[in-house]
């Protein structure tokens, strides 16, 4: 019902007592991964909606029901926060950690009447939410089939989405709708100023856990498990972070380091007596300081010398910067301002590197945060595409002569990635498009198999453009 009024499954979910909150989290997201199918289904049932909560129950019901042979019983990794093509693993594979249900479908019409029952919203309904299930486990085949020539039924997205990813990606849609059906893996991102890859591997495997190495600094767990019984959680050993979002910091560091930033940075070596200058970077919209804390570890990692600005439109956000920095014993000023308005927070010293994770969609992310696709409404797009069109042009001017901006989005729609940055350098003859991952569309693995043609493992969908200013190039 929450997410049906607009709000987030995140925000929702504080309403539910803790200790239930993982069933709760587990039920929940597979029947949002099957919402489309659900609503399909009851109109067919019931040409006249019941009342909102008889209906939100029914369809919980029904998405359970319908998926009892494949749905994901195990709690995901919600809380985090690339190949160009998603089809390198078939779209039919499951993600590391999605498994079988074992709802046989009787016992979910008896607890589902039960707790019609026990809620005196629904108490007047149960039997009628009693008729609905059995006449669905009677005709389950015809209704079922009857559904799937409905695209938001088959897709389970809602039709205008679909409609965007086939004029997006004409051949590759299909494969994403498929990879957003999948439960997200676990993955984390080591803490390399304080620790190894490899050692931290290590660590996990003293404790059961299997893994594969993601990208430069990622393990991807076999399994979800409790992120705080990790070890090394406390000291700050790793960051739980998706392996596409795990780009962000070197794209932006090593762009400075390869000489298209007006200030040479060097690494130190045993011959070197002088310290390279210190780095001033931005980091817009940080919230909640992933990347934020992957800039200093990473500049940490260089020998560096490296002052973060994060900032962050939203004060209680900003809080979580904070909280993430204190567990990794990092240090970032963090301000709570509009990136959109300089002029009440800026000091009007240039910055070496700017890192704009711009508002958007999070089509890309959907697979983690299965409500995104339910909550977004058409009109969005267009309205989140003006916001990283009035955030490009405002930050744009506070970047050094020479230095790097790396915009990114978690977002797999064309208007809030590619044609967004081809209408910036459009409008910004000072604006130079370098070699950019681009669109990275969410991706598949079958753990533990090897994967040597996808390096970042299963990752979420993103997009990357790095952008330089013209003036005073090195020739």
């Amino acid at each position: 019902m929450a997410v049906r009024n607009g709000r987030s499954w995140t925000t929702a979910q504080l309403d539910v007592e803790p200790a239930l909150r993982p069933g709760v989290q587990a039920l929940s997201f597979a029947v949002l991964r099957q919402y489309g199918m659900a609503q399909t289904l009851r109109s067919q049932l019931v040409q006249r909606a019941p009342s909102p909560a008889a209906d939100a129950l029914l369809c919980c019901v029904l998405a359970l029901a319908v998926t009892s042979t494949q749905a994901a019983a195990l709690p995901d990794t919600a809380d985090a926060t690339t190949s160009n093509a998603p089809g390198s693993h078939a779209p039919s594979e499951q993600a590391p950690n999605t498994s079988t249900a074992s709802y046989e479908p009787y016992t979910l019409v008896n607890q589902a009447v039960e707790a019609a029952k026990r809620n005196p919203a629904t108490r007047a309904q149960a039997n009628f939410i009693n008729a609905c299930l059995r006449r669905f486990l009677r005709e389950r085949d015809a209704l079922v089939g009857a559904a799937l020539k409905q695209p938001m039924a088959q897709w389970n997205h809602p039709a205008w989405w679909l409609q965007r990813l086939r004029q997006d990606y004409p051949t590759q849609w299909q494969a994403i709708a498929q990879a957003n059906a999948q439960a997200a893996p676990l993955t984390l991102r080591v803490n390399t100023s304080v620790t190894t890859v490899a050692a931290y591997q290590d660590a996990l495997q003293a404790q059961g856990l299997q893994s594969v190495v993601v990208g430069s600094s990622g393990l991807e767990l076999a399994r979800s498990t409790y992120v705080p019984g990790l070890p090394g959680y406390a000291q700050g050993w790793f960051s739980v972070q998706d392996a596409a979002a795990q780009l962000a910091a070197p794209l932006l560091l090593e762009a400075v380091a390869s000489g298209k930033a007006p200030t040479k940075i060097r690494v130190l070596d045993e011959a070197s007596s002088k310290a390279p200058t210190k780095l001033r970077v931005l980091d817009a919209c940080a919230a909640p300081g992933g990347k934020t804390a992957h800039l200093l570890e990473y500049a940490a990692t260089l020998g560096w010398p490296i002052e973060v600005i994060a900032l962050d439109v939203d004060a209680a956000r900003c809080q979580r910067i904070h909280d993430n920095l204190e567990r990794l014993n990092l240090h970032a000023t963090v301000l709570a301002a509009d990136a959109a308005q300089p002029g009440t927070w800026w000091d009007g010293q240039q910055f070496d590197a700017i890192l704009l994770d711009a508002p958007c969609s999070a089509s890309g992310i959907v697979r983690r945060h299965p409500d995104i696709r339910w909550l977004r409404r058409e009109t969005d797009i267009a309205q989140l595409a003006q916001l990283q069109q009035t955030l490009l042009a405002a930050l744009w001017p506070l970047l050094k002569p020479a230095a790097p901006l790396l915009y990114c989005t978690c977002s797999v729609f064309k208007a809030e990635g590619q044609a967004q940055i081809q209408t910036f350098v459009t409008h910004h003859t000072d604006a130079v498009l370098r070699p950019s991952p681009g669109h990275l569309l969410p991706q598949i693995t079958s753990y533990p198999e090897a994967m040597a043609d996808n390096h970042l493992g299963g990752h979420d969908g993103f997009f990357y453009a790095l952008l330089v200013k013209a003036a005073l190039l090195p020739s």
